[in-house]
């Protein structure tokens, strides 16, 4: 598929998501009422419905996944392998372990972001001071570190699951598996998203050498070191925003830069944004339907979002030579 034809489509693939993710839910809107309230804002109940229900959710949900999705294409290059996702950074599992017990202290929904987003840091500034000693970095023991805190925070978490009283429990699962009914103001989310992709673009030909190997990117002139440095916080920073935004989202953030490189795209500075608006427009559609498929009770958008995925993953990868 041609590059431009794919930016088009994946372009009308993100805008198309919000339009019907603000359009459907128990609530029926219309898209030119949708239209309607966006260009010309007037007190009402579409009003209040698409900004103060729908947008701010769906705007998160677009967010989520493009940080997700900007994470796991970073990750990939610092770590050279092909099977590096946001989580791996061990990020994850100190936002859930946060936020858990946030949840069983009683706190509220600030409380459950803040603990979760100081869990999130927490893990980044270990697995850092662990990693980078004395000027050296060291990519295995990086890897190496974040699956190690990973497992060690699994348990934890585990722990409170099993101590947890039993009304808290299915709180803390949907959050474990992806909630974003309860998401915070998305404004800093998108703040931080196009910043990172922005700076990320623009080092795109110097990602390329560095996924290319470190020997050939110093032989170019590449600063080796600071770049792997800048990618690991950039990879860091956007997983912590995602899982303190929306929870424990699994698959975008592995697969949504490997469907656009199946698509015929590998040079970072195209494969960035189109990953971007990939992992926007699948968790905007698979949180539509979470919060719709099964009204009024609504579903962990990370179940929903590797149910829809996965067979669209196995397709694009059947179909390549």
């Amino acid at each position: 598929m041609s590059r431009p034809l794919l930016v088009i489509l994946l372009s009308i693939a993100g805008a198309g998501s919000i339009v019907l993710a603000l359009v459907v839910g128990t609530y029926p809107i219309s898209v030119l009422q949708v239209i309607e309230t966006i260009v010309a804002p007037a007190p009402g109940v579409v009003h209040d419905v698409v900004w103060q229900l729908r947008a701010p959710r769906v705007l998160a949900a677009f967010a989520c996944g493009g940080l997700l999705a900007l994470a796991g294409a970073l990750l990939q290059v610092l770590l050279r392998n092909a099977l590096a996702d946001p989580y791996v950074l061990g990020v994850s599992g100190g936002a859930a372990l946060g936020a858990l017990v946030a949840m069983l202290l009683g706190a509220g929904d600030t409380g459950v972001s803040f603990l979760a987003l100081a869990g999130a840091l927490g893990s980044i500034v270990v697995v850092f001071g662990l990693t980078f000693r004395g000027g050296d970095w060291n990519v295995y023991r990086l890897l190496l570190t974040g699956v190690v805190l990973s497992a060690g925070l699994s348990a934890c978490v585990s722990l409170i699951l099993v101590l947890a009283p039993q009304a808290q429990v299915k709180g803390m699962l949907f959050w474990l598996m992806g909630d974003l009914a309860y998401a915070g103001s998305p404004v800093y989310a998108w703040l931080i998203l196009a910043v990172l992709t922005a700076l990320a673009v623009a080092q795109g030909i110097r990602l390329d050498l560095l996924a290319a190997g470190e020997l050939k990117a110093l032989s170019l002139g590449v600063a080796v070191t600071p770049l792997k440095l800048a990618v690991f916080f950039g990879a860091a920073l956007a997983t912590a925003a995602a899982v303190t935004l929306g929870g424990a989202i699994g698959f975008v953030g592995l697969m949504a830069a490997h469907a656009v490189r199946l698509l015929g795209v590998s040079h970072h500075r195209a494969l960035l944004p189109l990953a971007v608006l990939l992992g926007g427009s699948l968790i905007t559609l698979a949180d539509t339907a979470a919060r719709t498929a099964w009204a009024p009770q609504q579903l962990p958008v990370g179940v929903l979002i590797a149910l829809v995925g996965v067979p669209a993953m196995l397709w694009l990868l059947g179909r390549r030579n």
